[in-house]
């Protein structure tokens, strides 16, 4: 019997989610708390994310107006 692979991650997270609250309980005022690092990490990736679906939707609309009615 093979095991869901979108059950691993749901449980992964799960997991990871209970860590940091049990972190963020403990007291330790760093504790849970995101780097500078981690957070310059996310704007550029989603800074990334965002300039490539702008790039992706103007090619796509080229590729559309190609296909004839």
């Amino acid at each position: 019997m093979q095991t869901d692979p979108q059950l691993i991650a749901i449980r992964y997270l799960v997991t990871r989610l209970r860590a940091r609250v049990a972190a963020v309980r403990s007291g330790d005022p760093e504790a849970g708390a995101l780097s500078l690092e981690w957070v310059a990490i996310a704007i550029v990736l989603v800074t990334a994310a965002l300039a490539l679906a702008t790039f992706l939707a103007g090619k796509l609309g080229a590729l559309e107006s190609l296909i004839p009615n």
